[in-house]
């Protein structure tokens, strides 16, 4: 039997659709992760996930925990549909007939999904980092009041507009907007990019891990060729690849955060590059120090690419454009 072509803009629909719906169900346990993150050992503000959770909505309101969620959820659209549809994409390409497509031939196509979503994903996440750790700044500035003033990376002066030297009550919000501009007129579109690197070496291995266990996983929930795997098993399948694979990358992660928070407070040190950034944190906060926020990380993917999965093998998109649904694991 002849393979049925993809069609790109229903993949494209099914991926945002997808990408929408589970950033909104996890967004605080994402902002918990980056403040966990990017506390240094003796300047710690939050003990846990929950810790983290509870002083936020104290300190900024129930809303507080979707800070920097409008980044998010404005670019988490073409971010995710560029993720899914170019790894069927590469797997419709790199499949043979009716031949299944092999492990290395997954993680291919995994790896081509991985490199393609990066154009998003860098500037998504740099202006993410920069409004969800923003609390956490106003937080240290409080329970170290002897420190007024914030010191900046090389980046700076981005974000000076968020924090005042002067008493804490007096510092102002400051907008995805707002940092947009200041990067683009002090650094260029190369401002937006800033840990590019450390953003692909955590994608690609993320990609190459998680698309080629699910598809594995999930296969396991059909009783024959013919059958239809059920939503729930397309459930399973995505939080039990998302939380290896978010677990397995998860120092490249700390990595990336650390390089793309632009505001330092005193005393924390700034980073050139992905090794100076991975010898500093190794020499100062030891191996443990690249697992912080894993269980965060892992309980953020989880469930949101088995929201993802849900909704993108439901089919929005071809129900939108009025096509029947074509699922690619099966190949």
């Amino acid at each position: 039997m002849a393979q049925q072509p993809i069609s790109l803009p229903a993949k494209l629909i099914n991926g945002g659709v997808a990408g929408l719906v589970g950033v909104t169900c996890v967004f605080p346990i994402d902002l918990a992760k980056t403040r966990l993150q990017n506390q240094r050992g003796s300047q710690r503000v939050y003990k846990n996930m929950m810790d983290c959770l509870i002083k936020t909505v104290r300190a900024e309101g129930y809303f507080g925990m979707y800070r920097g969620a409008a980044v998010n959820l404005t670019l988490v659209t073409p971010e995710k549909a560029i993720k899914l549809a170019a790894n069927d994409f590469f797997r419709q390409r790199l499949s043979t007939g009716e031949l299944k497509l092999s492990v290395f031939q997954e993680m291919l196509a995994g790896c081509g999904a991985g490199m393609c979503q990066v154009i998003v994903t860098t500037p998504m996440e740099m202006l993410k980092i920069q409004l969800q750790d923003a609390g956490r700044l106003v937080a240290q500035q409080r329970k170290l009041p002897v420190l007024h003033t914030v010191k900046l990376g090389t980046a700076s002066p981005v974000l000076n507009c968020s924090y005042s030297v002067g008493p804490v009550s007096s510092t102002r919000k400051v907008s995805a907007i707002q940092i947009t501009q200041e990067l683009l007129r002090t650094k260029g579109i190369q401002g937006l990019y800033k840990g590019l690197g450390a953003t692909l070496l955590r994608d690609i291995p993320f990609s190459v891990v998680y698309f080629p266990l699910f598809a594995h996983i999930n296969k396991l929930g059909k009783t024959s060729e013919d059958d239809e795997v059920p939503f729930y098993w397309s459930f399973i399948s995505g939080c039990v690849a998302g939380c290896t694979a978010a677990v397995a990358v998860s120092p490249c992660d700390v990595v990336k955060t650390r390089l793309q928070s632009l505001n330092k407070s005193a005393n924390e040190d700034t980073y050139n590059g992905v090794a100076d950034c991975i010898r500093k944190i190794m020499r100062k906060e030891g191996p443990a120090a690249f697992l912080k926020g894993a269980g965060c990380r892992a309980l953020v993917i989880a469930p949101l690419f088995g929201i993802v999965q849900v909704v993108y093998f439901i089919g929005v998109g071809e129900f939108l454009l009025g096509q029947t649904p074509f699922n690619l694991y099966s190949v």
